[in-house]
């Protein structure tokens, strides 16, 4: 596992599959979530979206300036993100948007696919 100063991946990529707990990109896979930034992609230490707040997201807040929209993928459920959440990135004027992780994977390869400044913290699914 790498370390929480190493990215597992040093730049960004599509992920080529999701479930059984984890996800397979840049012909890896990786058991767990994935926070995946510009730059590179996280493992990330969510495993339900009751945890997610302002400094899970800490990568993607910092990083904000090179980002546009931040996808969450929820898992299997539906959240919506608490208020205090959804204004700290309104003030940083990154879009938050919330779906279950399936359609978060899908949303963010079309997005990187056309270059867009996209983020996604994504919950592995089972």
């Amino acid at each position: 596992m790498p370390s929480s100063n190493a990215p597992h991946f040093p730049r960004s990529a599509p992920i080529d599959a999701y479930g059984k707990g984890g996800f397979a990109f840049a012909g890896m896979s990786h058991r767990g979530s994935l926070l995946c930034l510009p730059d590179s992609i996280w493992a990330w230490d969510i495993t339900s979206p009751e945890q997610i707040d302002k400094y899970s997201l800490e990568k993607v807040i910092a990083a904000a300036n090179s980002i546009d929209t931040l996808l969450v993928g929820t898992g299997t459920g539906v959240w919506l993100a608490p208020a205090e959440l959804r204004q700290t990135f309104r003030t940083l004027q990154v879009t938050l948007d919330t779906m279950q992780t399936g359609a978060a994977v899908r949303t963010y390869n079309i997005m990187i696919g056309e270059r867009r400044r996209v983020a996604a913290a994504l919950i592995a699914v089972p």
